[in-house]
């Protein structure tokens, strides 16, 4: 497992953008990193995630054209690019680190270890 600390969460208004980054304590070169998000009452969800060979992403479809992941390996740093926010991404934002070499979907028994969190709301 690795630590992972998620920052760059916040508030904005519908129509606006924030960056979340997520710094990992150890090598997560060849790990999926994928965010998930958990809004009150709901259950957690895979949003974005990005394997660690060639790079592939997948999205939710619910955020599919607004937001980009991506993922900078000599720093151990993940990224999201959340633009053109919506009331509905107010969420927990959650980085996650799969297990080595396992294909990069969002099945969570995938992921062992997971940050702490970063609130976004998005107002509207």
């Amino acid at each position: 497992q690795v630590q992972l600390v998620e920052s760059g969460g916040g508030s904005v208004q519908a129509g606006g953008s924030l960056r979340l980054s997520c710094v990992a304590s150890g090598y997560t070169a060849r790990r999926c990193m994928a965010w998930f998000r958990q809004a009150p009452g709901k259950e957690r969800e895979g949003v974005a995630g990005i394997d660690g060979g060639a790079g592939s992403t997948s999205y939710a479809d619910s955020v599919k054209g607004r937001f980009t992941i991506s993922r900078d390996n000599a720093k151990n740093t993940v990224f999201l690019q959340m633009d053109s926010l919506k009331p509905e991404d107010t969420a927990m934002y959650y980085c996650a680190a799969a297990v080595p070499f396992l294909s990069c979907t969002f099945e969570r028994y995938k992921y062992n270890s997971w940050g702490q969190g970063t609130q976004v709301t998005v107002s509207s």
